[in-house]
Order: structure tokens, then sequence, then C-alpha cells
């Protein structure tokens, strides 16, 4: 199974399990709450449905047809007609996903789909993914510093200013991450210090969530230059 696929079928897991859909009104949440498949069509979608429902993680069941736009085309109109429901295998396996901390979680893509199910993520599974995700751009930003220092002598000012366009997106990110950790990390905190241990929870059961006020908020893809 390719990264970008692997990608796919998590989210497609992680969105059933919210509510069972049709692959019309998948597509457009995939689009819309995971701009990392803006670009995907119904010819990836529906091959990967067809593998979550041979695994058994997925089960077709009879659906309604939805108010398709014009350009979509009769193919997917009648695929539309199937509703795809997660099964408790598939929960069990979604499950077992958000549980995985290892490099793959901190990479780009890998890292976007599975912050778009942290609040479906126990706390210690999520401070794992955002320290790991830190310390690898961390690394990255200290490799493009390094190679700026030695380069620099002979870049123009065009490429020299995009170098650091680059830097800059990398640093805004490590320090978006920090506020996050610290969120965590406060409101684990809150929690042990908690009598009665009777503070606001968040999906997963325990205090914490977003930080208040994130001015450098998560990165726009469209000015990253990883």
């Amino acid at each position: 199974m390719s990264r970008r696929s692997g990608i796919l079928e998590f989210a497609v897991l992680g969105l059933l399990r919210e509510s069972p859909m049709h692959g019309y009104e998948l597509r457009k949440r995939l689009n819309t709450s995971l701009g990392i498949f803006r670009a995907f069509s119904y010819g990836t979608l529906y091959p990967c449905l067809k593998t979550l429902v041979a695994n058994g993680w997925l089960i077709e069941e009879p659906g309604s047809v939805p108010a398709l736009p014009p350009a979509t085309s009769s193919l997917a109109g009648r695929r539309a007609k199937i509703v795809y429901r997660l099964t408790a295998e598939g929960k069990e396996h979604f499950e077992e996903l958000l549980s995985h901390t290892g490099p793959d979680a901190w990479e780009d893509e890998h890292f976007a789909a599975r912050f778009a199910f942290f609040g479906q993520t126990e706390r210690e599974v999520r401070m794992r993914v955002l320290e790991g995700r830190r310390s690898r751009l961390e690394e990255r930003l200290e490799k493009m510093r390094a190679s700026l220092a030695r380069t620099r002598e002979r870049l123009d000012d065009y490429t020299l200013e995009l170098q650091r366009h680059g830097m800059e997106s990398v640093e805004r990110e490590v320090r978006w991450l920090n506020e996050l950790i610290e969120s965590e990390r406060s409101g684990r905190d809150q929690r042990r210090s908690s009598p009665e241990g009777s503070a606001q929870q968040d999906t997963s059961g325990e205090t914490g969530g977003l930080p208040r006020h994130r001015d450098h908020s998560r990165p726009d893809p469209s000015d990253d230059t990883k």
C-alpha cells in the first residue's frame, strides 16, 4: 500500500466513524475538511472504498440518491446510491491506527490527516504525535539554515528570498506546535490538580484542547515550501 493510499483509508475510516455516508458526500467532506485530498477523484475514492469493504471494515447499504451537481458523471451518480457504514471491525482498526505514533505520523500529509482526527485521539497519543512532528520540523529547519549559510553568497536575491520564505513557514509551524503542546500539558496539569477531576472534558475524556489565541494558526499549505 502506498503512503498516500494509506492516508486516504485512514481519513475515510475516520469520517465514517462519525456517521455513514454515500460516496458523493464522503468525497465532499474529504475535500472540505481535509484539504490534502482536494485533487483526488472518484476514481481514487471508490477503489479505496472497495478495499475497505473487502477487508470487512465497511459495509455497503442501499441509500437515497443525493442531489448531484450537473458536472457529476452518471457513474458517480449510480454509486452515490450506496451508503458506506463502518463495521465494528472497522472501528477497531481505526482506533489502532489512531494509536500509531511512529515517524509516518509526523510527515506532512499524514500529520495533517492525523490532526484532523485529534478530537477522537487519546491525549498521550496526541502529545507524542505533536512532539514527534515538532522534532521532525526542527531537524528540517536546522538543515535549511545550514544549507542557506553554505550557499548564501551564490544565490541571487529572489532565490535567497524564497529560501527565507520556506524557513519562515517551518518556523511558524514550530511556534504553532509549541502552543498546542503547551495547551495539552496545561490541560493535563489542570486535571491532575483538580481535587474532584471535574474540569471540563474534551472528546477524549480529558481536559485540554486548542489554545484560545493562535496568531500563528495552522500553516497555509499554499505557502509551505517543504
